[in-house]
């Protein structure tokens, strides 16, 4: 005799883990609340998903939610979050991984890992800053910001993560803030709804380490980008923004609002492409019936 059991009901307090711990008034509270809220929202089974992260502040997210979850290297979420991708398509696959973490040691993986498109939701937390490591400057440091490492004022000007996705031929990008807490949950349902791999920037709070970033305190300074079926604006938290309607299909204009990053939040661009994890089980699949020269123009690679 089968037995109908209903399925349990996500809640947040089945998603928490334990007690989070970061400095005072750090971002990565918001982010962690967020992604729980987006769960339950969503009602995603914490047996049918896995948090994937590096070494950071962000590191520690996998620790604080209950599901399956992996605390990678330094630099190496993307890879191993791909292996599971690969063997297992049916879970979620989130991957949390710090400016410094992304950009600077996990910049080679980042790259292949948009260029692959497997299907995942990345998010970038941003706040200009190695704070974990007691602040040294990270690629996204402003110019003359001083720092443990730079003692007189960073070199350089900082690496524009948005123009980084979109150069690489991301398939979605976007970028939310962690104290706009509706726009974040928004933005990282709608990166989960587009298959492949979902490029989210978090500009994230370090009152610790680097106050100076992110004046989330005006909210004049902030634009939203709206389009139909799209991340709304949130005047909750921004209510003097100013909202642009942009097109998310359009490359061109992504380019040309990436430009006043990090001030512009919402979709710059969403595009269907090819998934290298669907063409790898594909090929896995078609390898008995064919040989590799079939294989190759079959499959374009």
């Amino acid at each position: 005799m089968e037995v109908d059991v209903e399925q349990k009901k996500v809640t947040m307090k089945e998603l928490k883990a334990s007690d989070p711990r970061w400095c005072t008034g750090w971002g990565d509270y918001t982010i962690l609340v967020g992604m729980r809220k987006f769960m339950v929202a969503n009602q995603l089974a914490p047996s049918d998903t896995v948090h994937v992260s590096g070494i950071g502040c962000s590191g520690r997210v996998p620790h604080y939610l209950n599901t399956y979850g992996l605390h990678g290297i330094h630099g190496r979420a993307i890879p191993l979050a791909m292996g599971i991708v690969l063997t297992r398509p049916d879970l979620n696959v989130f991957i949390h991984s710090g400016d410094g973490d992304s950009i600077s040691i996990g910049g080679n993986h980042l790259l292949h890992g948009i260029h692959k498109n497997f299907n995942c939701v990345y998010l970038m937390f941003d706040n200009q800053i190695y704070g974990l490591t007691k602040q040294q400057t990270s690629p996204t440091s402003s110019k003359g910001l001083i720092t443990q490492s730079q003692p007189t004022g960073s070199y350089l000007e900082p690496i524009n993560p948005i123009k980084f996705a979109l150069g690489l031929g991301a398939s979605f990008v976007g970028s939310t803030a962690e104290w706009m807490g509706n726009h974040m949950v928004e933005m990282i349902d709608n990166a989960f709804k587009h298959k492949g791999f979902s490029f989210i920037h978090v500009a994230q709070r370090c009152p610790k380490f680097n106050p100076a970033a992110w004046n989330y305190q005006g909210s004049d300074w902030v634009t939203f980008l709206e389009h139909d079926n799209d991340v709304s604006a949130d005047l909750k938290f921004a209510p003097d923004a100013q909202s642009v309607h942009h097109d998310s299909s359009d490359i061109d204009e992504a380019f040309k609002h990436a430009a006043n990053v990090p001030n512009v939040f919402g979709v710059f661009y969403k595009k269907k492409k090819t998934i290298y994890d669907e063409v790898m089980r594909n090929v896995l699949e078609d390898a008995p019936d064919c040989d590799r020269s079939q294989l190759l123009d079959k499959y374009k690679i």
